[in-house]
């Protein structure tokens, strides 16, 4: 939908410069409880590094990345099939996340006026985006497959109607995932609406860089790009302020073990880390560094948005996953980048009002490296 949108914004689309990156499919994934096809895309490059999309939720099955001794492994939760994903099994695993990610207070919100009320999935709050067509839950369309940047990858498209999970409004939304040769695993998202109405989009992938199904993801070190953080109350909701991170347990502004302070978290409604930051800086910028100590492997996470959510997989219970994999209990994590939560209901913090003749506009890069 928004390929002329892509040249303009985000630079040439096509690049005339050799990349040794490639992209394979559409090949068939299986198709939904519909009937509905759902197709898988294979992007690789020159180093060894594979990753796999489906057009179920624009969502990301695997990440495959070597570690310092050239062993390559899967780092991201996912499932071998769409039942899977279909599944109370998930979590949002590797989707596309909207209309608007993160929580909404108590379901509704009022946009000139007019209350607005959206599903409960969280109670007592709105969450990711609603239950039944959230951007998660639908089969998008394969727009375009080939270089986009630096890299290969695929353009998936979805036009979401007015009303649709209680949002006004039409909206158009595009997101473009590349690879390219220095192991950067780019997200591109683009949206247009007919209406005035909130969006917020993000990717839910669950990272553990020892491979997934490893039992913890508290033996890595995490650095977050920032200097403040949204507390929440017992509902994960927003209290309106935002407070330094410094001399508390929410500090990793220097590289921190994720698990030496979380037991502290355990009694909250959090259960552990699901806190967004606040990132420093205005333009684009490294938001988070997360290294695993065993493999070596290393992840950086830039992007244009002001904030990253941190959650630390409280919430598995040891669903079984790809290849029979259990996922346990803050075995993954989480760094989503976006706006900050329940921006709709607070007037302190950045709007995410999109309005007609404008365009929604976030980009994240996943890096991959290994020390």
């Amino acid at each position: 939908m928004l390929a002329r949108l892509f040249i303009a914004v985000f630079g040439v689309i096509l690049m005339t410069s050799p990349i040794a990156a490639q992209v394979e499919g559409p090949k068939p994934f299986g198709k939904t409880a519909d009937g509905t096809a759902v197709e898988t895309y294979t992007l690789k490059n020159k180093n060894g590094v594979i990753v796999k999309l489906i057009t179920l939720g624009a969502a990301i099955t695997e990440i495959n990345v070597p570690d310092r001794a050239g062993k390559v492994a899967n780092v991201v939760l996912g499932f071998d099939d769409v039942a899977g994903y279909q599944s109370d099994r998930n979590q949002y695993f590797g989707c596309t996340v909207g209309r608007v990610a993160n929580r909404i207070a108590k379901g509704k919100f009022t946009l000139d006026g007019k209350e607005y009320k959206l599903a409960i999935n969280n109670e007592p709050n709105h969450l990711h985006g609603g239950i039944k067509k959230s951007l998660d839950k639908v089969v998008w369309k394969k727009e375009y497959v080939g270089k986009i940047g630096t890299g290969v990858g695929v353009q998936f498209s979805h036009r979401s109607p007015d009303g649709e999970e209680g949002y006004p409004g039409k909206i158009d939304v595009d997101v473009w995932i590349s690879l390219d040769d220095e192991n950067r695993l780019e997200i591109r998202y683009a949206a247009e609406t007919n209406m005035k109405t909130p969006v917020n989009l993000t990717n839910h992938s669950y990272f553990n860089l020892a491979g997934a199904g490893a039992d913890t993801v508290l033996d890595h070190g995490l650095m977050l790009n920032a200097d403040r953080y949204v507390p929440v109350d017992k509902t994960l909701i927003p209290t309106g302020k935002l407070d330094a991170v410094k001399g508390t347990i929410m500090d990793f502004t220097k590289p921190m073990r994720i698990g030496d302070r979380i037991e502290k978290l355990y009694d909250t409604g959090a259960k552990g880390y699901d806190h967004c930051y606040v990132l420093n800086k205005a333009a684009t910028r490294l938001a988070a560094r997360l290294r695993d100590p065993k493999s070596g492997r290393v992840m950086t996470v830039t992007t244009d948005q002001p904030g990253i959510q941190l959650y630390t997989g409280n919430f598995l219970f040891g669903q079984k996953g790809k290849d029979g994999k259990e996922y346990k209990l803050r075995s993954a994590v989480c760094l989503e980048t976006g706006a900050l939560p329940d921006a709709v209901n607070q007037p302190a913090f950045p709007s995410i009002i999109l309005r007609p003749g404008e365009t929604y506009r976030h980009a994240c890069i996943y890096a991959f490296s290994a020390e």
